[in-house]
């Protein structure tokens, strides 16, 4: 009876190494996608933490002029503890960078994508922060992987940003469904 808990134990723990991916294996799934150039892998000794980050190009410039901003783009991250990821986030930030001359987002900027999955898919308000000086706003997002999953899945790539009327191009979906590549453990 003893040894076969101590089996079982010791069987538990060797699929629960197996199901994780080691940084070093990411590092080689990123250059693989050949996404290296806007996804990063990065790992703080200090801390003990790893972070995987993606920042897309600039949204295309007929609609950003539209919009009535400068220029604007997106990152997404998120964090795990040692070399080696064990489970796909449940959650991603995803940032929206968003050069103005003046501030366009602070006092609406809910975000929904009517098509998104083939269901309306609301994402809410973002937190929002202002640098004035710098001409920038920002919007702060927390995303399920999941609504990240149907963003990526979309047929109808079109969102809403407050009253703006956006487009994800081909080359950011794929920036996303190679960030959740990246991010998934099998």
């Amino acid at each position: 009876m003893k040894r076969a808990f101590s089996l079982a134990i010791l069987l538990a723990a060797a699929l629960t190494a197996a199901a994780q991916k080691s940084n070093d294996a990411i590092q080689k799934q990123i250059k693989s996608l050949k996404a290296d150039k806007q996804i990063v892998l990065s790992y703080d000794k200090a801390s003990n933490a790893s972070k995987i980050m993606a920042t897309a190009g600039n949204f295309a410039d007929s609609e950003a002029k539209k919009a009535g901003i400068q220029a604007m783009n997106f990152g997404m991250a998120f964090f795990y503890i040692g070399q080696s990821l064990a489970a796909p986030p449940d959650t991603i930030n995803l940032t929206f960078w968003v050069l103005t001359k003046k501030p366009v987002f602070a006092a609406s900027h809910r975000w929904t994508m009517p098509g998104a999955g083939g269901n309306p898919l609301d994402l809410g308000d973002a937190r929002y922060a202002a640098k004035a000086e710098e001409n920038m706003e920002y919007l702060n997002f927390k995303l399920s992987r999941t609504d990240l999953e149907k963003i990526a899945a979309s047929t109808h790539p079109k969102f809403k940003l407050g009253d703006k009327d956006l487009t994800f191009t081909p080359e950011e979906l794929q920036l996303i469904k190679n960030f959740l590549a990246v991010a998934d453990v099998r």
